[in-house]
This record gives structure tokens, sequence and C-alpha cells, in this order.
């Protein structure tokens, strides 16, 4: 698939009032610092498009931006009922790619954190749209437990996702390769069945291809 158009679309401070259309949903969610933004930027082929910060954990908001869509010019967020797929998918409706607050930082209080963790759980858990959930991974680090918390929580709730390898440029190809599998084989030892996983870097492109055409795939079988 080819990313024909991007632009962002909508800020959400809570799920209920993120915008109200029915075209599939793709969320991007992972720990503070993991890369999100650069493979959301990476992927639309717009370098601005997420915002980037080298502060980690900047994000608390729900972003939406909305990819492939064929609007009119200024088409405002409140009109997105009227204009795209009022009554169901449709081709040329595009889709909506999701940026979500980072998990685990640990800078944040109490407080805070337990906010962020109501607006990511209510997303993930009562957003309809929400076709597949991908949750990214420095392929650098050991398993986390904090992710590896995450996976159960999808996993209890029956939440469709795929995990995303990060930072592949960052280590030389058998080593990232070792990492993965090590990380898969931790998995293994709690899940029957492992969910789809892809292999990215925003500096090479690596993985661009693969993870547009997984959710081109996705989008036929909902036509």
């Amino acid at each position: 698939m080819k990313v024909n158009s991007a632009q962002f679309f909508k800020s959400s401070p809570r799920a209920d009032m993120c915008p109200g259309s029915t075209i599939p949903e793709y969320a991007f969610i992972g720990r503070s610092n993991v890369g999100k933004s650069s493979l959301i930027n990476m992927l639309t082929g717009r370098k601005g498009l997420a915002m980037t910060s080298s502060t980690p954990g900047k994000t608390m908001l729900i972003n939406h931006f909305i990819i492939n869509a064929q609007l009119p010019s200024n088409t405002t967020p409140d009109a997105v009922n009227a204009i795209i797929a009022p009554n169901g998918t449709k081709k040329g409706q595009g889709f909506f790619i999701v940026d979500l607050p980072g998990y685990g930082f640990a800078l944040r209080g109490k407080r805070e954190m337990d906010k962020l963790w109501s607006l990511i759980s209510h997303y993930v858990l009562d957003r309809s749209q929400l076709t597949c959930l991908f949750v990214l991974i420095d392929i650098r680090l050991e398993p986390q437990k904090k992710d590896l918390d995450f996976f159960e929580f999808l996993g209890e709730n029956g939440i469709p996702f795929s995990i995303i390898f990060t930072k592949a440029d960052k280590l030389s190809r058998s080593k990232a390769m070792l990492n993965v599998k090590a990380y898969m084989d931790k998995l293994q030892e709690q899940w029957e069945e492992l969910p789809p996983y892809f292999i990215t870097s925003s500096t090479t492109r690596q993985g661009h291809d693969e993870l547009l055409d997984y959710i081109d795939n996705i989008n036929e079988t909902l036509l």
C-alpha cells in the first residue's frame, strides 16, 4: 500500500471524545522513548506529522491522523460523521493512525500515571473502531515487566494486537534477530499463539512496506 495523503485530524483528551467515524483505526502504543512518533512519520512519509520530542512521555492526548481519505479541503473534525463512512467502511474513505500516550514513564507521579492509564485503557477496551493495536518494543532491550504486563492485559481482554520492534538499525542484523527470538520465546512461556511481529527502523525505513501491506490486507477484509 502507498500512503497518498496523511494529515493530522484531531487530539482527544478522552476516548469518548474521539472522532465519531466508523473507519478502521490502527493505534500505536509503547513505553516512552520507544520511537513511536518517528515510526508514524516514517510510515506516512510526513517527517513532522507526529511530533517528536527529546523529552520522553510528552504525548498526553489521543491523536488521530487520517490516511488516504478522499476528503474535501478544510474538513473539520465536527463534520466527520457526514463525510467518513456514515454507514460503514467504504473504499476511498481511508483509515486512522492513532498515536496513544506512552506508558511506563517512571518520572510521572502516581496521579498522572493513573490518569494516563485510564485514558489508554478506555480507548483500548471501549473503542469499537480499534482494528489493531501495534505495541512498540525497543529491539535492544530484554523483555520488560511493564511490557509483559501490558500484553497480559491485552490477552485477558481479547484485544487484537501486533508487536513492532523498533530501532533495528542500532544493532547488527544477527543481534537483532537473536533479541527478537529471545523476546518471542519469553512470550511463548505464557501464550499458546504468538501475535504477528515486525522489525522496523525509522532511520533506514526497514519494515515500512511490510507494515503498510499488513494494514492494507486487514482493510480489504473489512470492505
